[in-house]
């Protein structure tokens, strides 16, 4: 039950070890005119490689992190590392954050001030939140984990866990990516605890859809589940990898940090910076998460979640009452007319910018429908 204050402390050898490692990487070569076609493109991994080595500051980002509270738990038999940041505002709404792959509690940084604090951000104050952050299980200093079985339905109870331990039996639940998978189970855990879910990068299954599903959306969303299903098949070879071996992609990803950053950013870029419309979020922040893993030696750790969940199983969750908020991004790819199967939609939003890491590409759009969802809930 102890809720132990944490703060980071790399020692600056592993600093040198790493920026040793990235000056003598061995680089493959890339066919003529491959662009990223093939997966990374070499020109663009190489230079932020060189702002890795050269540029990048782990000192100030780690000095960012630890202005925020931190603390860690243990939690179902797994140390469990959370921010905590309370709210100036007494009555204020407690509410979890739950990030996805391959980030960290860093993607939340630009939101925490205004979610807890909206007088100090030209909000409302009733608007306000008190915040717990929790490092998904797996993940940086939440990592390793030391068993087989953490899917989103245990990270989900053991969310439940934490939040009864500091005191909040009435509450929100947010996240994005796989966040968007753990934060409505948690509703599903704890029905009479959490009064809402909202989530961004929502997936809702439309790989998985079935002829008969498919047949009862309208034409337009059946369209938009085809062509999901036909981008999801192009893209899909990292996800496949975890989910079916995850450790024998985990010796490359924890001895070569290049190796770890290209296989990042397969999400982290959107699969290809040049032809969306939407730019890839900070390359220093891109850069904080996967030196978060990187050091904690948690790239391998991480990419078993995606085992986890497959052996939970990728179908469609059973539905939930919980009042839900749907916030679609830019390259978000959410099909209202499944995702209303498992879910009680309430709020459903479309924006023509952002992406699929919202709270680092539009944090300012994903704080806005935060607040919006949940005025109608508290």
């Amino acid at each position: 039950m102890d809720v132990t204050p944490f703060r980071i402390e790399i020692p600056q050898a592993d600093l040198d070890d790493l920026r040793d490692r990235l000056l003598r990487t061995r680089w493959p070569d890339e066919l003529p005119g491959a662009g990223w076609d093939y997966g990374v493109a070499l020109p663009y991994l190489r230079d932020l490689v060189d702002h890795w080595a050269h540029g990048y500051d782990w000192r100030a980002h780690e000095a960012r992190l630890n202005e925020i509270p931190q603390f860690t738990t243990v939690l179902d038999g797994q140390r469990v590392h959370f921010l905590h940041v309370r709210s100036p505002e007494r009555d204020a709404l407690p509410l979890i954050l739950t990030h996805g792959w391959p980030s960290t509690v860093h993607d939340f940084l630009d939101v925490i001030g205004p979610l807890t604090d909206p007088r100090a951000h030209g909000g409302d104050p009733a608007d306000a939140f008190h915040l717990v952050v929790p490092s998904l299980p797996g993940f940086a200093f939440s990592g390793p984990t030391r068993e087989a079985g953490w899917g989103c339905r245990r990270i989900a109870r053991a969310w439940a866990a934490l939040m009864h331990r500091l005191g909040y039996h009435r509450y929100g639940a947010q996240g994005g990516d796989f966040g968007a998978l753990i934060a409505p189970e948690l509703g599903r855990a704890a029905p009479d605890d959490v009064i809402g879910v909202h989530v961004n990068a929502l997936a809702n299954a439309s790989t998985a859809a079935s002829p008969e599903e498919l047949e009862q959306l309208s034409a337009a969303e059946r369209r938009q589940a085809r062509d999901n299903q036909s981008w999801w098949y192009a893209h899909s070879g990292y996800a496949t990898q975890m989910s079916t071996r995850p450790q024998t992609v985990a010796y490359a990803l924890n001895d070569s940090p290049v190796g770890q950053l290209a296989w990042n950013l397969e999400w982290f870029v959107d699969h290809d910076p040049t032809t969306t419309r939407q730019p890839p979020p900070d390359r220093d922040a891109v850069l904080t998460n996967t030196t978060l893993l990187w050091l904690t030696g948690t790239a391998g750790s991480a990419a078993r979640l995606y085992r986890e969940a497959a052996v939970d199983g990728w179908g469609r969750p059973a539905p939930s009452g919980v009042p839900t908020g749907v916030a679609c991004f830019l390259g978000d790819r959410a099909v209202r007319g499944l995702a209303e199967r498992s879910h009680r939609i309430t709020h459903w939003s479309t924006f023509d910018t952002g992406g699929h890491f919202a709270s680092l590409q539009a944090p300012d759009l994903l704080v806005a429908d935060v607040r919006d969802f949940f005025r109608a809930v508290r």
